[in-house]
């Protein structure tokens, strides 16, 4: 058993609620244990410069920890002047893991979706609940671009969500909170899309080299909790992919749940 009793191939208890905020196209709280991101999913209608006259959308990602997300005040960002290199790199793994299942050319022209994620509390996992709350959040504002009829189909070829699995003690363990993560020997972050295709894969031996096989183990584990994740990101779209999406079917590389 795991400092919280889980077994070591269990998620944390998620909870994604949506329409969490008024204003935003797409609004989701994501809760990952004690983990808690609300993802915002805002449609401006222009694009970045290197973007403009080509007739195709766009999807960017901003990420941030509130001040008290962690047990010790975090300084805010704005104060400092620049955004850490961990932000600069969460916000691009998430803005990419985006963009990866959606057809960019069928955005209704030259519309940014801007994805806001912001912690409100960090207890491990807080850039993979990002990209897991992430994708509900812009399917919803596609959904609300198609009620507008800026676009005539949600142009999303497949789902995407994120985990972290570690070797924590030497046992390989799905879902890092903050306790395991701090002291893990290995620490990686698994992005795949519904049906098991890879996004990203990012794992450093933090105390000690890993072997091939173990990092096998470790992909396999996360296939795994991807899996349970994405049903639980389909059920929070059932109003607006209420048939699922076209190519949303599993083969023999696809996330199965075991």
């Amino acid at each position: 058993m795991r400092i919280d009793g889980r077994l070591f191939n269990e998620l944390r208890p998620v909870r994604i609620t949506k329409n969490f905020t008024k204003y935003g196209e797409g609004s989701v709280l994501i809760e990952t244990g004690d983990t808690k991101v609300l993802c915002t999913a805002s449609v401006e209608e222009k694009v970045p410069q290197f973007l403009k006259g080509m007739g195709r959308g766009w999807i960017t990602a901003e990420y941030s920890m509130l001040p008290r997300s962690t047990a010790v005040r975090k300084v805010r960002e704005i104060v400092r002047g620049r955004p850490e290199g961990r932000t600069q790199e969460i916000q691009r793994l998430i803005g990419r893991s985006l963009r990866s299942i959606v057809n960019l050319d069928k955005l209704g022209g030259e519309y940014t979706i801007w994805i806001d994620c912001d912690v409100l509390q960090a207890d491990g996992g807080t850039r993979t609940a990002s990209i897991t709350g992430s994708f509900v959040a812009l399917v919803d504002a596609l959904g609300h671009m198609k009620k507008q009829g800026i676009i005539k189909e949600i142009p999303v070829t497949d789902m995407v969500a994120a985990v972290s699995v570690g070797i924590v003690d030497g046992e390989i363990a799905l879902d890092l909170c903050y306790a395991e993560d701090s002291k893990a020997q290995v620490d990686m972050n698994l992005v795949m899309t519904g049906t098991g295709k890879v996004v990203e894969i990012q794992g450093t031996g933090e105390a000690f080299p890993f072997t091939v096989d173990r990092m096998y183990r470790m992909v396999e584990l996360g296939m795994n909790g991807i899996g349970k994740l994405a049903e639980a990101q389909k059920k929070a779209l059932e109003d607006v992919l209420p048939g699922g999406l076209k190519d949303d079917k599993k083969d023999n590389g696809g996330c199965q749940q075991k």
